[in-house]
């Protein structure tokens, strides 16, 4: 019996006001609510609400075969309780129900795993603790911010007791392998790794509706012809996406809530198919083999590797720039300030510095509210600077803390 696993990730960052040279030192807000409510709510209405009706109706028709995984950070649950109540109505509905598996990660959806063992301690036991009090359910399994994953992450998550991780099915990593397996940590042979199966995937998520694609269009029928002809070669078939694929990144008008409707009832269709949680699927199997990944994968941009987020000058700077306050902040002891610093740290606003060009290039911009990688660093570090100011250090200008060329801009 094979495993459909879909698993979709929830996230909204809190977008950073444009903040100019001038702001510093007036004790100034950092985020700009009137646009992350605005986004908020259109993102609600375009996918939240559509799509959480749809997977409650799906569950209700297919009773325990339907079964799927939400993982949502602790800054889109903030902004959904404080602009969209009904949606978190909706996620604690679909909770109810049994059939949904809620996962463990950084509540900032964060690159802490990378700078700080501490901090990223912090924000994964903070996360598990919202989604305690707020589904009732203490998740099993984790996954990272981006699905970044390391041998080194390995050590640091099952050190914290988990024992399913997820990470993206890279193929410099598999080689000749099938991502449609279960694997385990090379370094930690106790944590089962579900691998992303990425071009079933980006077919829904990034093709589903690319005119210019041989396969377009994507119907339910013709996609699960492609997950049945697994059938005899595989063991989990592990669907992962952003859950703003239904409704915000591909629109209503392309068909997307009719494929969601009628997918599941085409695939199981073969009575060799049965959907599952992650960790529902990741305790059935035996691991097949090693998943060895010295340096960093993650499920982004062509690479699938770090340099969405640290691949130019700007980036790191910034990046090491705030992960140089910890010292400071975790010593004043004030959760104001510790909340302020997580927020600082979510991924997206590394993401918007990005200066990669065609397609993922693209991809950056689509998601960026600035106009340019510049202005985003450029409020990013004004900002920085002014919470330096604000925590007492002496200033620090950033400008004198490290030169960038030109050349750095370029990839």
């Amino acid at each position: 019996m094979i495993s459909v696993c879909f698993y979709f990730e929830v996230h909204q960052p809190y977008r950073l006001d444009r903040f100019n040279f001038f702001k510093i030192g007036r004790n100034l807000p950092y985020f700009d609510d009137k646009k992350n409510e605005e986004i908020l709510r259109k993102v609600a209405h375009k996918c939240y609400l559509p799509t959480t009706k749809a997977l409650l109706e799906l569950v209700r028709d297919h009773k325990e075969e339907f079964k799927f995984t939400f993982s949502l950070t602790g800054t889109v649950i903030e902004q959904l309780k404080k602009w969209s109540p009904e949606v978190m109505d909706h996620f604690k509905e679909l909770a109810d129900t049994g059939c949904v598996e809620f996962l463990s990660e950084t509540y900032y959806h964060s690159l802490s795993s990378l700078y700080s063992d501490r901090e990223f301690s912090r924000q994964v036991g903070k996360h598990k603790g919202l989604i305690q009090s707020e589904f009732g359910v203490t998740p099993k399994a984790f996954r990272n911010t981006e699905l970044i994953y390391s041998n080194d992450i390995a050590h640091k998550v099952r050190k914290m007791g988990y024992s399913t991780m997820l990470s993206e099915g890279v193929d410099r990593i598999l080689n000749w392998r099938s991502p449609n397996f279960l694997y385990h940590s090379s370094n930690e042979p106790e944590l089962n790794l579900m691998l992303k199966n990425y071009r079933l995937s980006d077919d829904i998520a990034f093709r589903f509706s690319e005119r210019s694609w041989a396969d377009f269009p994507l119907s339910a029928e013709k996609f699960s012809k492609w997950v049945h002809s697994v059938a005899g070669n595989g063991q989990c078939i592990n669907l992962f996406m952003d859950f703003e694929t239904f409704g915000e990144h591909q629109w209503k008008e392309s068909g997307i809530f009719e494929f969601l409707r009628y997918t599941p009832k085409e695939i199981l269709k073969h009575p060799d198919f049965k959907f599952r949680t992650v960790s529902e699927a990741a305790e059935r199997y035996p691991s097949v083999g090693e998943f060895d990944a010295p340096e960093a994968v993650s499920w982004a941009d062509a690479e699938r590797d770090l340099t969405a987020w640290r691949g130019n000058s700007m980036q790191r700077q910034a990046l090491e720039s705030l992960y140089e306050l910890e010292d400071k902040i975790y010593s004043l002891g004030d959760e104001k300030i510790l909340d302020t610093f997580g927020k600082l740290q979510t991924s997206d606003h590394f993401y918007y510095m990005c200066t990669k060009f065609f397609n993922d290039g693209d991809v950056h911009k689509y998601f960026s509210p600035y106009g340019s990688p510049y202005e985003a660093y450029i409020y990013f570090m004004n900002i920085l600077q002014d919470f330096k100011q604000s925590l007492g250090r002496p200033n620090i200008s950033y400008a004198e803390s490290k030169q960038i060329s030109v050349g750095d801009f370029v990839l």
